[in-house]
């Protein structure tokens, strides 16, 4: 079974599906920082949304933002920011799952213990899918919201962010790899 998924993988890892999704990806996360992030944040722009914590956030911080925000801002979070946040883990997982499979395939690692890596952008996309369901169900129950929900939604925050975190860090490593072996090949 998981060769068959590693097989899969890298059938799929071409250039051209990787830089698709890459642009694809990075036009919804731009839509979101520019757009549909500002435009629920008018309704409290001292306060950070609960998706943009990197390190969590507790019962007071939601509270107080949910407050802020008010019913229209709890609605534009609801309505606006989390249906196109229901989209970004998705090609986020994908694409980047991809795109390091694509540089492991390019410097013969992908056959090696490296391929781990390519799960990591799932494990932040299932992350960020828990913690958006998590949010949707604080902002339907406002103003009664369990202690339990909170710390369930701060952990899978923060599960996001480590794994975004450590993918990117090892990214890097990976194409710097890939750039020595890409110079070395030419000189």
């Amino acid at each position: 079974m998981a060769t068959n998924i590693k097989h899969f993988i890298a059938s799929k890892a071409t250039g051209k599906i990787v830089l698709l999704l890459f642009l694809i990806t990075n036009c919804v996360y731009a839509y979101m920082l520019l757009v549909s992030i500002p435009k629920t944040l008018e309704f409290a722009p001292d306060l950070k949304l609960m998706d943009m914590m990197p390190l969590g956030y507790d019962s007071e911080h939601v509270n107080t933002l949910f407050n802020a925000l008010g019913a229209e801002g709890r609605m534009t979070y609801l309505y606006h920011q989390l249906p196109v946040d229901f989209i970004y883990p998705l090609l986020f997982g994908i694409g980047y799952c991809l795109t390091m499979a694509y540089f492991l395939l390019k410097i013969d690692k992908y056959n090696s213990i490296l391929f781990t890596l390519c799960l990591l952008p799932l494990l932040a996309g299932f992350a960020d899918y828990c913690e958006n369901i998590s949010i949707i169900s604080m902002l339907n129950n406002y103003p009664s919201i369990s202690q339990n929900l909170v710390s369930t939604s701060s952990f899978f925050s923060l599960v996001k962010s480590m794994s975004t975190s450590i993918y990117f860090v090892a990214l890097l490593l990976v194409l710097a790899i890939f750039a020595v072996k890409k110079i070395k090949r030419t000189a």
